[in-house]
């Protein structure tokens, strides 16, 4: 079996990434990438990606740099692997990393990685006729608590709103990040007040504070001191991504576990999480970190280095499936994240939706990824 094509497919959906002081639900992403890749017997890999996905199409499709051996490092990722055996994951992995060292190593380039290496592990799954879980190594659990992911409301009563119509779903715990927090205390920490009441003592609340409000390390402690009255269950982003020694000095001042990642790459990046940045808990997002490959040793550092994995998943239940595979292979898992947004990208690319069973997602048992792409929908958002 070798690889015969390779493409990143850009979606659009019609409506616009937004938030607003109602308690309606976001629309979701506007843009998002596909990774497929067919072999040549007819079997088809598919991921998500959540990234610039026309620049993700320009690092897939651009040709092939030099044709003499061993000097591959501009070249397209596509060029890397068509011909290829797709079982080879972990050395098809390194192929990309190295073949397109000199303009990637991180960001968008290791983002298109990440999702061909989904792909690719899809692709394995449905070969073996295994979930991916079982080719990661194991399965330590049939389902896992989700946590509904969604942006801070405007005002308490568009919060309360909000909590009770998750509640009303099923879940029992819920993230609520970005929006308008962080521009004013007096003004989050109602926020925060109106989502704990309305959760109650037994339901847990997570609180994504948002990175991109810049903030010293005294600042982010001194706003994780101020919402610990009302028990979050982690608080996460509160510094730049790069900023591991400012999140040593937070993890060491405050009681509250401090988690981040989703915007971290590779196993060294998350070596750099942990042993320089001292977080409780990693959050890599298998189309960022760089696909199961990374991410499997992702949760064998935190498993040596006693920390939590929790997957950043928001966007399709493509990625939703995938963090699951990696959920149920680690020993101790707490959470997966739910995108809640009822956006097309986000709730319509499968034909079996994942669906919320008493506050849980079951593990997909059927081969590969377990979820099937709705490639008619596919085809109605696709713009290139």
């Amino acid at each position: 079996m070798k690889i015969a094509s390779v493409e990143i497919i850009v979606l659009k959906s019609p409506g616009l990434y937004n938030n607003s002081d109602s308690a309606a639900e976001p629309e979701g992403p506007t843009y998002m990438g596909l990774a497929k890749i067919t072999t040549d017997t007819g079997l088809i890999g598919w991921s998500d990606i959540e990234t610039c996905a026309p620049v993700a199409k320009a690092c897939v499709d651009a040709p092939k740099w030099s044709l003499e051996p061993g000097m591959e490092c501009f070249d397209g990722l596509a060029t890397l692997l068509i011909g290829e055996n797709p079982l080879e994951v972990e050395r098809l992995w390194y192929r990309m990393y190295r073949g397109s060292i000199y303009y990637g190593r991180r960001g968008v380039a290791l983002q298109a990685i990440s999702a061909l290496d989904i792909a690719l592990w899809d692709i394995c799954g449905k070969a073996y006729g295994q979930p991916v879980h079982v080719l990661l190594g194991g399965k330590w659990r049939d389902r896992v608590r989700a946590y509904a992911s969604t942006l801070f409301r405007g005002n308490p009563a568009a919060m309360t709103e909000a909590v009770q119509h998750y509640t009303a779903q099923g879940f029992t715990a819920v993230k609520f990040g970005w929006g308008g927090f962080g521009q004013n205390e007096r003004r989050d920490l109602p926020l925060v007040e109106a989502a704990r009441e309305a959760l109650g003592p037994e339901r847990d609340l997570l609180v994504d504070t948002g990175w991109f409000v810049e903030r010293t390390p005294k600042e982010a402690i001194r706003l994780v001191d101020s919402i610990m009255p009302y028990k979050p269950y982690f608080v996460e982003e509160l510094l730049h991504p790069e900023n591991y020694d400012g999140y040593r000095q937070v993890a060491e001042a405050v009681r509250v576990p401090i988690a981040c990642g989703e915007q971290e790459a590779t196993d060294w990046g998350f070596q750099q999480l942990i042993e320089r940045g001292g977080v409780d808990i990693l959050q890599p997002d298998l189309t960022r970190c760089g696909g199961f490959t990374v991410g499997r040793k992702i949760v064998h550092m935190a498993e040596r280095a006693n920390r939590l994995v929790v997957p950043h998943s928001w966007s399709s239940d493509l990625l939703t499936a995938a963090s699951l595979h990696l959920t149920a292979f680690q020993r101790r898992a707490e959470f997966v994240e739910f995108n809640t947004s009822q956006g097309p990208l986000s709730r319509e690319l499968v034909k079996n939706p994942i669906q919320l069973e008493d506050g849980y997602l079951r593990v997909p048992t059927g081969p590969g990824l377990g979820v099937e792409v709705d490639e008619a929908v596919v085809e109605k958002y696709r713009i290139a």
